[in-house]
């Protein structure tokens, strides 16, 4: 086979992980009846914080959901440590029937229930696929990438089979990251709120708009989290499902009767959001695991009995610029993007600086493709060429990130002191609520921080995936980025297998996109997972994931 998989990572890794994953799996029917003796309940902390149940809006996406959710909203499929696709049988199959057009055939297990007893339906994929298909921008979907791709979803109702049809010509190449955990909400939560007997499949073929609006706004705002929580709206297809969310933010999941699965050996997860002193709580003996970027918490040292692992995860960590505010035009971005120390702020997190624009993926053979001559403009400060740039007048850059984060404070810090010889002053506008809507309402000039605006990790597994983030019009593309030609290579590398092709693709982005300056990638922002040395099944993940990939097989033994 010719062709590279988007989600494909470096071939050690994926041994690696592999032999991993297969240990995981093979032991997970045996975990209940192994260990009579584990903790009944954990605390798990991560890097983001817990605002809403649907993690495909931009401010789902923008938050860390995706690794307190994952065994919450199950699907097709889960993404396992490096972001590969590993299919969950426990919810249904896919079948390919078709190759031109794509065809894809998805069966829903009989079994397959909500913990409100509703069974889970075709109808969930047809409210994931149009709200994500970009079809009818009322929706505030994060991102189309692949769902823009398919034509028809062919569902009746109540059942639990769906056939999947692309457009012509629009064969999605990583169809697998479809459907899976945590994109698909339930539909008979929305028809029971709404009332009216709506009917989805019929709303979508008779272009009821009246219908469909309210439908957006239910999938937009009824599921968001707060104190006042009515329970009824956040039924679970998993085997956790949500208990309860606290005024600190934090979020309770108990084991899910309703499952009908190998059920969780942790009865009961508490997942906390960033914000907290972590340091403090692993001490004081308050949090089993911590999942968070390097650097996100300060310095965290393990506690005796517990073992800390750091590696490269799949997000960047890097500037995104707005449209507007003092840095709308492409030589005054350019002019901070020179000024910017890049290697001493990749000091900072002790990793090599990250040149790759589209194609992030780990241990990948196209790094030298996206490494253009253009990229060694902007490796180290050079205040000479950053005024010259901006005209020699003064310029001033209000940076947001989401607050505290000690790790983005001193990269600011560093920016700050680079780029005053040069006439740029660097401000340090953050608060706990800086997202990626600062960046739209001009609440700030550039952004720090992953792949979409996202405090943590914010890559998918698929640098496909998200290569969308530069894509114009998308809900995580929050500088509001357009470029035609940069729409048109993502939207040819969507269904690029031959590796000349995308070479060729990838090399032509870069080139632009280091003159747009749209981003400035710093480096691959590495990944620390903090765990007691006995615990089972603890294992990090390079994604937005996370550690909670596979939560309902982890075991304290006590």
């Amino acid at each position: 086979m010719d062709s590279r998989s988007p989600a494909r990572t470096g071939a050690r890794r994926i041994a690696r992980i592999g032999a991993i994953v297969t240990t995981v799996l093979l032991a997970a029917g045996l975990l209940t009846s192994c260990w009579t003796s584990a903790a009944k309940t954990l605390d798990y902390a991560v890097d983001g914080r817990l605002t809403t149940y649907n993690v495909n809006s931009v401010a789902g996406n923008a938050s860390a959901g995706a690794q307190a959710f994952n065994r919450v909203l199950t699907g097709f499929g889960f993404h396992g440590p490096d972001g590969q696709v590993i299919a969950d049988h426990d919810f249904g199959t896919v079948e390919v029937v078709g190759r031109i057009p794509l065809v894809l055939d998805y069966t829903i297990n009989e079994k397959a229930v909500y913990s409100d007893g509703k069974p889970v339906t075709c109808e969930d994929m047809v409210l994931s696929w149009f709200a994500q298909s970009g079809r009818m921008p009322d929706f505030d979907t994060a991102s189309t990438a692949g769902y823009a791709d398919i034509s028809t979803v062919d569902c009746k109702p109540g059942q639990k089979t769906a056939r999947v049809t692309f457009a012509p010509d629009r064969a999605f190449t990583d169809w697998t990251q479809l459907f899976t955990a945590t994109t698909m909400l339930p539909w008979h939560v929305v028809a029971d709120k709404l009332g009216g007997n709506i009917d989805l499949v019929g709303a979508i073929a008779s272009n009821d708009v009246p219908t469909l609006q309210k439908i957006a706004d239910f999938w937009n705002n009824q599921w968001n989290l707060d104190t006042d929580l009515d329970l009824s709206k956040f039924p679970s297809s998993g085997p956790y499902k949500l208990d309860g969310y606290n005024d600190d933010g934090s979020v309770v999941l108990v084991a899910n009767d309703k499952w009908w699965g190998n059920p969780p050996v942790t009865k009961r997860v508490t997942v906390w959001p960033s914000g907290i002193d972590v340091q403090k709580r692993l001490s004081d003996g308050d949090l089993e695991v911590v999942d968070v970027a390097a650097g996100s918490a300060g310095t965290l040292t393990a506690p005796d009995g517990f073992v800390r692992t750091e590696e490269p995860g799949s997000g960047v960590e890097q500037l995104i610029f707005g449209a507007g505010g003092s840095v709308g035009a492409p030589d005054l971005r350019r002019a901070v993007a020179l000024c910017t120390p890049r290697d001493a702020i990749a000091g900072i997190a002790g990793v090599p600086v990250m040149n790759a624009r589209l194609d992030t993926s780990i241990g990948d053979s196209f790094a030298s493709v996206e490494a253009a001559a253009e990229a060694g403009r902007f490796m180290r400060s050079d205040p000479i060429a950053a005024r010259a740039a901006a005209a020699n007048r003064p310029l001033t850059l209000r940076v947001g990130y989401q607050a505290p984060n000690p790790r983005r404070a001193a990269i600011v810090s560093a920016m700050a002191q680079a780029c005053e010889p040069a006439g740029i002053t660097v401000q340090d506008v953050s608060s706990p609520e800086t997202g990626p809507h600062s960046l739209r309402d001009n609440q700030v000039d550039a952004l720090l921080s992953s792949i979409g605006g996202v405090p943590g990790s914010g890559s998918t597994g698929s640098w496909l995936m998200d290569a969308y983030a530069l894509r114009s019009r998308e809900g995580k593309n929050p500088a509001n980025y357009a470029n035609g030609q940069i729409d048109g290579i993502i939207a040819a590398l969507a269904v690029t297998t031959n590796a000349r092709d995308q070479s060729r693709l990838l090399g032509d982005a870069s080139a632009i996109l280091w003159n747009d300056l749209p981003t400035l990638p710093l480096y691959r922002q590495p990944r620390v997972l903090i765990a007691p040395k006995s615990m089972y099944a603890a294992t990090p993940s390079v994604t937005r994931c996370g550690a909670g990939w596979n939560m309902d097989r982890w075991v304290l033994p006590t």
